[in-house]
């Protein structure tokens, strides 16, 4: 219970630093800024470094459904403890976003949303889910390899995932607000409403895909790679 109760609040803290210096650092334009991008992609990754080595050797922290399924279909993990990660992290997700509508509802924001939310331009639904996934697919594919091991970076894999995670939001931000993660996107969108659940679907097909898709492939590289020892 203590790997799941972790996961829980590992994730807790991701969205709520993340989505939370996404809703206080500012407005943000159709197409964002250098300092606010980088602002906002250092707070997720920071949070990711924190979390890593706070709740790591305990649940091996990975606070994304994404890279759970990923760690499952690659192996490295049973069906149960996948299935639970997952609704723990969901639910960490959701009070993480509780906590930063509460500050949002008792105080003044200049975030473009209340929470953080994802979105996407009507008409670019194309790009954002190549975008989401593709980028899912990296992120996964480093936390996989990060994490091996036998061929990992040992105790600087929470760093390396959550520097990754920093370059995947500077490219990613201007396009979608960044997800890579559907419990990041479930808690804010559920709060925002309207727009955000209308697009939610996407933020959580297009990761998991990208996950799986870095599962399959980390599993053929590591093999081989065995093979040919």
């Amino acid at each position: 219970m203590n790997r799941y109760v972790s996961e829980m609040i590992g994730t807790m803290v991701l969205v709520l630093m993340g989505c939370g210096s996404a809703v206080f650092a500012g407005d943000m334009p159709v197409r964002s800024p250098p300092g606010w991008v980088l602002g906002v992609a250092i707070a997720f990754g920071l949070s990711v470094v924190a979390m890593a080595y706070a709740i790591g050797g305990i649940s091996g922290c990975h606070i994304n459904p994404a890279i759970t399924l990923g760690m499952y279909c690659s192996g490295g993990m049973g069906g149960k403890d996948a299935l639970l990660y997952i609704i723990f992290q969901i639910i960490g997700g959701i009070l993480g976003s509780a906590v930063l509508f509460i500050l949002v509802s008792t105080g003044p924001h200049a975030g473009p949303t209340m929470t953080g939310s994802n979105g996407f331009v009507e008409g670019e639904m194309l790009q954002a889910f190549i975008a989401e996934a593709v980028f899912t697919f990296i992120f996964v594919l480093v936390a996989l390899g990060a994490t091996d091991k036998k061929k990992g970076a040992g105790k600087l894999a929470g760093l390396v995932i959550g520097l990754t995670l920093v370059l995947v939001h500077i490219v990613c931000i201007p396009i979608t607000g960044t997800s890579v993660n559907p419990a990041r996107s479930i808690g804010p969108a559920l709060f925002e409403g309207g727009g955000a659940i209308s697009q939610l679907w996407l933020f959580i097909v297009a990761p998991l895909t990208g996950g799986l898709a870095s599962a399959i492939v980390w599993k053929a590289i590591s093999q081989h790679s065995d093979r040919q020892r």
